[in-house]
């Protein structure tokens, strides 16, 4: 048949071809990013012959046009057997674009023109028409009725059939091309932006390396450079906090700081290796000393001037606005010791008066205590008549039933409560009971100690840059006044008393507060308590004196008196009793308060030799008494009873 023949001849691979169908060329086909490395161009081909009907149509992907006798054909043929019954799609085409008058239309593939082949039997006339343009083309003239017409109709049967397969698949390729070439930009894009990124990295890298050296260069300059710096630098803060800030710790550390820093400065200023920087930093150092030299000035005038303000608790003002910043004045007395001087006078004379004015209304308070009356009788040898109608209180009270000048009784509870405190100006006002000398000599001496002491300490913590020595000159001048305070209510108190064991009451508490001061370690007030010693024993002495006196006095009246003084005891008849006489009864308490009271004393006091002088006075008027009897056995009992009453007396006021 027509096909067989037409495969029984091959066309040769030079002859020219010229298609209808216009067919992309291998140069088209060769535009994606991929096709100018090895590789591509094979690859391209299998897809095209992957998606095809038949494997004559790989012919279009190629760069020329295949003869049917092409090994890759035939090698593709084997691979997939075409049916019997349909004609090779190659050898249809080949002879329908094998027509002369198309040659004309079709751009030549290759330089030599193709001839055609002698083998065709019969050429279709396109008419200048396309292969599009002939197929749908109506043929009015009834077709020539043969194999070859059946071969070609069934063959454009097929291709009408496989078109829309060939057009989507170009338009498959055609995506593909329009893929590849915007990959080929992000590619090419992403290229050179990864290009540009490594350098840049480079650069990071260098200035990476560059920066690490310039940082361990700087941290070594700063381990050599930085302690040197620190020391004559202070901080911005701490300049700020002296110049604008409140007065408070803050403001004492920084102050602490900037004493460091200036010593620091000052030290290394006087050297002979003094720095550039040092003399730049002086002249801001003077300025900022100055003005924390204002300020300290400016705050503890203003504290001392607080004092003075009416109703004022001036310990207040010391404990939580003088004292916990004590470094102000220590640091003020270091660097302008004038103005330290000052302030510290200043202090003096302000608390000098807060105290004055204080003991003045106190001392008032106490002057208002009702104090038993003296009385020149209430001595040992005294007229017990007179002492009983001349001692009579103001209220209707009899003197020797409110009072016992021979008697110490609970009088010694105020030396056993020492650590009672000093009455309240209040109470002491209103208090109307009677009192001895003692009751108002140890609240004001109380008072006195512990202001003393509170102020003593407040001026060794405060005014510590001053010596010991210095504090209690400047203690001792506060406290003038309050001392000459004390010293005229101790001598008002004792000027006319014949008390003796109020006297020697005083004696003890005096002693008391020296022994407080001494713990308490308040030296400033010794010449007080020494010159109220010195005020106390000689008239302790003599009240003594004056009770030795009346017993002379009394031994040496003869007659009636000494009857009568002997009658009180027990009858009118001396030589009929033998009782004790009433000035034993007086004498061994007196004895037995004095004792009591000495039982601490040592041998230096001056109470011993006072009570020797008295026995010897009472021996002798209780053996004048006794010979006034004319039996010696009653003479012998009348002393018996007189010295067992002593004996008596001291025995069961010791238990």
């Amino acid at each position: 048949m027509w096909r067989d023949r037409i495969s029984g001849q091959s066309t040769p691979s030079g002859a020219p071809r010229n298609p209808s169908l216009p067919r992309r060329s291998s140069s088209q086909l060769s535009r994606g990013p991929y096709n100018s490395r090895p590789g591509n161009a094979s690859r391209t081909s299998s897809t095209s012959l992957l998606v095809s009907p038949n494997d004559s149509t790989a012919s279009i992907n190629g760069p020329s046009t295949r003869s049917p006798n092409d090994p890759g054909l035939r090698q593709t043929s084997a691979q997939r057997p075409r049916p019997a019954t349909v004609p090779d799609p190659l050898e249809v085409l080949n002879g329908i674009i094998r027509k002369e008058a198309q040659i004309k239309d079709v751009p030549q593939l290759s330089s030599q023109p193709q001839q055609r082949p002698s083998e065709l039997i019969e050429v279709i006339d396109f008419d200048g028409l396309s292969l599009e343009e002939f197929a749908t083309k109506t043929d009015p003239k009834p077709p020539r009725k043969s194999a070859a017409s059946d071969v070609n109709a069934q063959t454009t049967q097929q291709f009408e059939q496989e078109r829309d397969k060939f057009q989507d698949l170009h338009t498959a390729i055609s995506g593909c091309d329009d893929v590849s070439k915007s990959v080929e930009l992000y590619l090419n894009d992403f290229q050179t932006e990864l290009g540009a990124v490594s350098a840049e990295i480079e650069t990071l890298q260098t200035r990476s390396t560059q920066l690490n050296a310039m940082l361990e260069n700087r941290r070594n300059v700063e381990r050599l450079l930085g302690p040197a710096v620190e020391e004559i630098s202070i901080s911005p803060k701490a300049v700020r906090t002296i110049v604008e800030g409140p007065m408070d710790e803050n403001w004492v550390r920084c102050l602490n700081e900037i004493d460091a820093r200036t010593t620091s400065i000052e030290s290394k200023a006087a050297s002979p290796a003094g720095s550039k920087a040092i003399e730049d930093v002086q002249p801001l150092l003077v300025d900022l000393k100055n003005k924390a030299i204002e300020r300290i000035r400016d705050y503890l005038v203003s504290q001392i001037r607080a004092m003075r303000s009416p109703n004022i608790n001036a310990q207040i003002i010391q404990q939580q606005r003088l004292v916990k910043f004590k470094d102000l004045y220590t640091y003020l007395s270091k660097v302008h010791p004038t103005l330290a001087g000052e302030i510290c006078q200043a202090y003096i004379n302000t608390m000098r008066w807060y105290y004055t004015s204080n003991f003045t209304r106190y001392l008032q308070a106490l002057e208002k205590i009702k104090v038993y009356p003296s009385d020149r009788n209430e001595v040992l040898g005294g007229d017990a008549s007179t002492h009983r109608t001349g001692n009579i209180l103001p209220g209707g009270r009899a003197g020797s039933a409110a009072h016992d000048p021979f008697s110490l009784g609970r009088r010694i509870d105020i030396l056993r409560n020492g650590h009672q405190p000093a009455i309240s100006s209040y109470l002491a006002e209103e208090d109307h009971a009677f009192h001895g000398i003692e009751v108002p000599f140890r609240n004001f001496n109380v008072a006195l100690v512990d202001n003393i002491s509170t102020e003593y300490s407040f001026l060794t913590e405060f005014f510590s840059s001053l010596s010991f020595h210095q504090i209690s000159r400047h203690a001792a001048e506060i406290f003038e006044q309050v001392f000459t305070f004390g010293r005229n209510l101790t001598k008002k108190l004792i000027e006319n008393t014949t008390d003796s064991l109020g006297v020697l009451m005083c004696v003890r508490l005096n002693q008391h507060s020296a022994f407080e001061l001494q713990r308490r370690k308040v030296p400033a007030v010794d010449s007080y308590v020494n010159g109220i010693n010195m005020q106390l024993w000689p008239r302790f002495q003599v009240i003594m004196d004056l009770h030795g006196e009346s017993l002379k006095r009394v031994g040496s009246n003869t007659g009636r008196s000494a009857m009568s003084a002997l009658s009180i005891a027990g009858g009118d008849d001396l030589k009929q009793s033998s009782a004790p006489h009433f000035l034993t009864q007086r004498f061994g308490q007196l004895l037995h308060g004095i004792l009591v009271l000495s039982m601490d004393a040592g041998d230096d006091e001056p109470v011993s030799n006072s009570l020797s002088r008295l026995r010897s006075e009472f021996d002798s008027l209780l053996a004048k008494l006794s010979r006034n009897g004319t039996d010696a056995k009653r003479r012998e009992r009348f002393l018996f009873n007189n010295y067992s009453l002593i004996l008596t007396i001291i025995s069961v006021g010791s238990s």
